[in-house]
C-alpha cells in the first residue's frame, strides 16, 4: 500500500510541474560550451551540402486520370519535393513564413529504403542553413545513460536549438522508438525517447523555428497511434517512377563522368529500371563509370546492357511493398481524412 502512496504523490507533483516555466538545467554554462559537449557527443553534427535541385523527380501526369477511375495514385517524387519545401523548408528558412503559416512542429518520412528519407534531412539542414541534431537511437547507444541522463541530452539540444535557431532534430529509423516488442539483440535501447518525445513537442511554441524530422523504412511495425501522435505531417516517398527515372539516368550519368550517346538507350535502360531507387541508381552507375572505363568512352561508348552487372547486386523495391506503404497510411489519420474528402468529392462531381 505505501508504494501506491509514493506513485500517488510522485503525480501530482508532476502536474504542478507542467505550469511551471521549464527548469534551466544548465543555468551556469554558455552555449558555446553545451555545443561544443553536443559536437563531441556526435549528436549535433556536420550536415553533408545537397541542393533541393539534386533530388530528382518529374511530375505524375497521370495522377488525375487515375483518379477518374477511382484509383488513388502514390505521390510522385516532385510531390514529395514539394512537400517538403512547404513543410519544413519555407517554415524553417523564413521568419516571416514562419510566424504566418500553421506551425508543424514534426514531419515523418515514409518511404522503402534508399528512398532518400536521409538526404532530404540533408537538404532542410543545407538549404535553411539549419543545425542537424541526430537522436536516432544507434546513434545515442551508450551516451547520456539513464533517466536523467536523457534528460540532460534533450535540455541540451532543446536549449542549443533554440538559441541557434533554425534546427533541425532528425530521428532515423522512428518506427523503432514505438515498437510494441524491441529485439533482445537490439543493444540500442530505441524506446528510450518514447516518454518524452511528445513532451518535447509541447515544449516547441510558435516562435521557435525547431523541426523534429523522423524517417522510418517500416512504419508498419510499430504502433500507430503514438507514432501519428508524434509526428504531425507524414510525407510518403514513393519509388521513381518511369518519367522520373528517365531524368535521373539523363542527369546522373553525365554528373559521374559518363557521355549518353546513341549507343546507350536510355528508355530500355529505364524499364530495366523498375522498382530501383534513386540510391540504387546512383550505385549502379558509380559501379559502371570507374575511371578506367571513362578513359575508354571515346572508342567504346556505354550501352545499357553494361548496367545489367551491378543491377542484380542490389535488391530492387517490388510493388507489394509499395503497396504496404500506401494501405499503411491509408490507416493513419490523416490518411482516413483524406479518403473521406476525396469520397466527398466524388459525391458531390456525381
Amino acid at each position: 500500500g505505501k508504494k501506491k502512496k509514493g506513485k500517488k504523490k510522485k503525480g501530482k507533483k508532476g502536474k504542478k510541474g507542467k505550469k511551471k516555466k521549464e527548469k534551466d538545467l544548465t543555468p551556469d554554462r554558455t552555449i558555446e560550451s553545451l555545443y561544443e559537449e553536443l559536437v563531441e557527443q556526435n549528436v549535433l553534427q556536420r550536415c553533408p551540402k545537397v541542393s533541393m535541385s539534386e533530388y530528382l523527380g518529374e511530375y505524375n501526369y497521370l495522377g488525375t486520370t487515375l483518379r477518374q477511375v477511382g484509383v488513388e495514385p502514390m505521390p510522385c517524387l516532385a510531390d514529395v519535393r514539394r512537400l517538403v519545401t512547404e513543410l519544413a523548408i519555407l517554415t524553417l528558412g523564413s521568419e516571416t513564413v514562419h510566424e504566418k503559416a500553421p506551425l508543424v512542429k514534426s514531419v515523418l518520412m515514409a518511404g522503402p529504403r534508399a528512398t532518400g528519407k536521409k538526404m532530404l534531412t540533408h537538404i532542410i539542414c543545407t538549404e535553411t542553413g539549419a543545425n542537424l541534431f541526430d537522436l536516432t537511437a544507434t546513434n545515442l547507444a551508450g551516451k547520456y545513460p539513464g533517466k536523467k541522463g536523457l534528460q540532460m541530452l534533450l535540455h541540451m539540444v532543446m536549449k542549443v536549438g533554440r538559441a541557434l535557431q533554425p534546427s533541425v532534430v532528425y530521428i532515423g529509423d522512428c518506427e523503432r522508438t514505438f515498437l510494441k516488442k524491441v529485439p533482445k539483440s537490439d543493444p540500442s535501447d530505441p524506446k528510450r525517447l518514447k516518454k518524452d518525445l511528445p513532451k518535447i513537442l509541447k515544449t516547441i511554441k510558435s516562435d521557435d523555428r525547431i523541426l523534429f524530422v523522423g524517417t522510418s523504412k517500416n512504419p508498419f511495425d510499430c504502433e500507430m497511434k503514438p507514432l501519428c501522435g508524434a509526428f504531425q505531417r507524414t510525407v510518403l516517398i514513393p519509388r521513381p517512377d518511369y518519367a522520373s527515372r528517365f531524368l535521373m539516368l539523363r542527369s546522373l550519368i553525365p554528373k559521374h563522368g559518363g557521355i549518353i550517346t546513341n549507343n546507350l538507350d536510355v528508355s530500355s535502360l529505364c524499364k530495366i529500371l523498375d522498382g530501383y531507387t534513386m540510391g540504387h541508381i546512383v550505385t549502379a552507375i558509380q559501379g559502371v563509370l570507374t575511371d578506367r572505363r571513362i578513359t575508354q568512352l571515346s572508342k567504346k561508348p556505354l550501352s545499357a546492357s553494361e548496367f545489367v552487372a551491378p543491377l542484380s547486386k542490389i535488391d530492387p523495391i517490388y510493388k507489394e511493398e509499395e503497396e504496404a506503404f500506401k494501405a499503411w497510411y491509408g490507416k493513419t489519420p490523416l490518411g482516413k481524412k483524406r479518403a473521406k474528402l476525396a469520397k466527398g468529392d466524388d459525391e458531390d462531381d456525381g
